[in-house]
C-alpha cells in the first residue's frame, strides 16, 4: 500500500513539474487541473512547487559564457563529426 502511495505521489509530482514547465498536452493539462480542483492536497502541492520555482528564478542568475569557451566547444564538436 505504501509503495502505491509513493508511486502515485511521484507520478503527481512529475505531472505538476511538467505542467509548470509547459510540457503537458492540453488534454493532460486539463486532466491535471481537474484533479487538483478536486483535491485540496494536490492544490497545495502545486502551489508549493510553483512558489519554489519562482523563488529559484528570482534568486539565481545565469552566468555569461565566454566567447572563447563557446568557440572551443564548437571546435571540439566539429572535429568529432563523421
Amino acid at each position: 500500500m505504501e509503495n502505491l502511495r509513493q508511486e502515485n505521489y511521484r507520478q503527481l509530482m512529475k505531472k505538476v513539474n511538467m505542467y509548470l514547465d509547459n510540457e503537458l498536452s492540453k488534454e493532460e493539462e486539463r486532466a491535471l487541473l481537474q484533479e487538483i480542483k478536486q483535491n485540496p492536497t494536490y492544490y497545495e502541492l502545486l502551489h508549493k512547487e510553483k512558489s519554489f520555482k519562482e523563488f529559484l528564478k528570482s534568486r539565481l542568475q545565469r552566468r555569461q559564457v565566454s566567447p572563447t569557451l563557446i568557440q572551443s566547444i564548437k571546435n571540439k564538436i566539429n572535429t568529432n563529426q563523421f
